[in-house]
């Protein structure tokens, strides 16, 4: 090889490197705009607990590393009850593939506790009370209506929403997205 030659290939194996070390700054830089961005959309979320139908407290941080299911839905809204079957289902199905399903009952305990009497599921149910209506909106739910289903991924961003009735197969299309 000519000097030339051991020139030009030592300029490009440094341009390599330095085009490797700016990619991985980038990727870096990249993560906590992430995460920032994590912090932004859910802020506070992660640092709630609601009552659960025995009245201790679900928080919200017991779910966070874990795909959740957050569903808002009423004993009052025939589309919520309609579709509980369908998330009772996913949270059997998905659970090996670590999905965690939540309902918030944006309703009083009462109702709730006589409704899940005659219609059990076996995912987790909390109260958000009627001023879960608020939370929603801040999830989304720009028309605050019910039902409404949030899925978070691992890292706790918002992969999905959705305002209205879902399906097994509509969620178990997000948990093959997600994965």
């Amino acid at each position: 090889m000519n000097r030339r030659s051991v020139l030009l290939t030592a300029v490009a194996g440094g341009a390599a490197a330095a085009a490797g070390i700016a990619w991985q700054w980038h990727g870096s830089r990249r993560r906590a705009e992430e995460q920032a961005a994590v912090d932004r959309e859910t802020a506070g979320f992660w640092n709630l607990s609601f009552p659960k139908l025995d009245e201790q407290p679900l928080a919200m941080a017991t779910f966070r590393g874990q795909p959740l299911l957050l569903n808002f839905w009423g004993t009052w809204c025939p589309p919520c009850v309609k579709e509980m079957p369908e998330l009772d289902r996913f949270a059997r199905e998905h659970a090996a593939q670590g999905w965690r399903v939540l309902g918030l009952a944006v309703d009083n305990p009462r109702a709730v506790r006589e409704f899940l009497k005659r219609t059990p599921v076996g995912y987790a149910i909390a109260m958000a009370g009627f001023e879960g209506s608020e939370l929603a909106r801040q999830l989304g739910n720009a028309q605050s209506g019910l039902p409404f289903t949030v899925a978070f991924d691992r890292r706790g961003l918002v992969a999905r929403r959705k305002s209205g009735e879902t399906t097994f197969t509509e969620l178990a299309g997000w948990a093959r997205e997600l994965a």
